[in-house]
């Protein structure tokens, strides 16, 4: 009875989200021990980018909130749970600093929650993986930048 609540209660967080059924909540595959860290958009090395994520859209930091990760191990539309956390959260993002690491970074609006979060090891549950051809997709105009390059390539290269 208790893993039926628990399973009804994460289904109440990814209202909105189609892709969060409870059913894929319960095959959720669960990866310990994931080196997280955060970032903000008014960081100097994003501020460029604006409070926007390489998709183009908006960062998001409600029930469902923005991470950057290497899309060769996390692609783009990979949507996860943080062990103990109510957040659901999108890799919608990717970073330099994270290409070749299985490091997610998590959004935060400001360098006050950014530096809080620091840099902690978590257990995630995968509830949706992404996809690497919509990466790629994304990724390919962009091929003039070294880190998009190793994305890119290791991508195809498991293909």
């Amino acid at each position: 009875m208790l893993n039926i609540l628990r399973l009804l209660g994460l289904a109440a967080l990814c209202v909105g989200c189609v892709s969060c059924s409870s059913t894929k909540l319960a095959n959720a595959k669960r990866i310990n021990g994931v080196k997280t860290t955060a970032y903000t958009h008014s960081e100097s090395d994003h501020v460029k980018y604006g409070a926007k994520a390489a998709t183009g859209a908006p960062l998001k930091y409600g029930n469902v909130r923005s991470a950057a990760t290497d899309w060769s191990v996390y692609p783009v539309g990979t949507v996860f749970k943080i062990e103990g956390e109510p957040y659901v959260y999108e890799v919608d993002d990717y970073g330099s600093a994270l290409v070749g690491t299985n490091t997610i970074d998590l959004y935060k609006p400001n360098k006050a929650a950014m530096n809080q979060w620091g840099a902690k090891k978590v257990n995630i549950s995968v509830l949706k993986w992404g996809s690497f051809n919509k990466s790629v997709e994304i990724m390919k105009p962009r091929m003039k930048y070294p880190h998009i390059q190793q994305m890119v390539k290791r991508i195809e290269r498991s293909s």
